[in-house]
């Protein structure tokens, strides 16, 4: 198997279009985006429900729903490029170099199988592992993830673990092949405070110890500041913001990402108001001009409405705003 060499990120998004092709025209979904992920590093992608990007994850792992298709863009894992690959290609890094975890571990667990069988089948598939082998590392795999009491449970089945422990299965699942990149869509979604803080512990472990990229999906910027090395904001489609968690979480500069920061209400601080984003993300059929932003932007103007902004470098992050575009402004943001 190839790998990326050192200077390389293991995964690049390039100029990424998801469209949906439909009576009344064709909708775009994704609008032209751009990420890497570095290995051993965790990118955050947030945003509103409707932002694109469960579709950008999708895309990645070769899982989009038809009519949804990539009309433009590449997607390069290690230096290849594998989003025209064949069915039956993308079938086999499919798990062996991509490993996927899902919000609800009851849509990847399959409640007639025992626990065993379905990690053995799936390393088995991907890896020239005899079955008692298999075993093996399915019960190390357990192990790893903090199933206590591995050696009795892994003959279980779905049904008979909680929540948490089934998520856990699922990033074992995740795990069998050792895939050098993993999409995590929502994975803490489902799960209370307390095992949300393990499984992004866990998360965080595993690409300390194994060196593995994680795109992590989510809509909560709490989970984002506690796991992701860097995020990516995204609005109906494009990337608003994109850099260090800790750049973007404490200066964020897009008035959305902005807003977003705002709403969160924040320990030790007395407000007597949390932020509120008015208006709603846009419908795909309507998305307007310019700054797909620019209703609910309280600092809007024409230009907002009449052009769209591109991404540039303002600090350590990048920002899509006509606000930045003057040098004013770029000193402004630097103070």
């Amino acid at each position: 198997m190839t790998t990326a060499p050192a200077n390389q990120p293991l995964l690049e998004i390039r100029n990424l279009r998801i469209e949906f092709p439909t009576r009344r025209g064709i909708l775009v979904a994704v609008d032209d985006i751009s990420l890497h992920i570095d290995p051993g590093e965790i990118l955050g992608v947030v945003g509103e429900s409707g932002a694109g990007k469960s579709l950008t994850g999708a895309a990645v792992i070769g899982l989009l729903e038809p009519p949804g298709r990539i009309a433009d863009g590449q997607i390069i894992l290690e230096g290849g490029r594998i989003d025209n690959l064949p069915y039956e290609e993308m079938r086999k890094i499919r798990g062996r170099r991509i490993g996927a975890i899902f919000q609800d571990p009851l849509t990847s667990l399959n409640p007639l199988y025992s626990v065993s069988r379905q990690l053995v089948e799936t390393i088995q598939t991907h890896l020239p592992l005899s079955e008692r082998q298999a075993r093996a590392r399915a019960l190390e795999l357990l192990q790893e993830v903090g199933i206590p009491g591995a050696e009795e449970r892994i003959d279980h089945y779905p049904h008979q673990f909680s929540g948490g422990m089934r998520q856990r299965v699922v990033i074992a699942l995740a795990l069998c092949a050792e895939p050098r990149l993993i999409i995590a869509d929502e994975p803490t979604t489902a799960l209370d405070v307390s095992i949300q803080a393990q499984i992004i512990s866990l998360l965080k472990r595993l690409c300390k110890d194994h060196q593995t990229a994680v795109m992590l999906v989510t809509h909560d910027m709490g989970v984002i500041a506690e796991a992701a090395d860097r995020v990516a904001v995204m609005y109906s489609g494009r990337i608003a913001e994109v850099g260090p968690v800790q750049d973007v979480v404490r200066r964020a500069k897009h008035p959305y990402t902005h807003g977003l920061m705002g709403s969160i209400p924040h320990i030790g601080h007395a407000v007597a108001k949390l932020t509120q984003i008015e208006g709603s993300m846009p419908r795909l059929q309507e998305i307007p001009p310019g700054c797909p932003f620019n209703p609910r932007c309280p600092e809007a103007d024409g230009r907002c409405r009449a052009e769209r902004p591109e991404l540039q470098w303002i600090e350590n992050t990048e920002v899509a705003c006509h606000r930045f575009d003057a040098p004013e402004a770029r000193s402004q943001a630097g103070d």
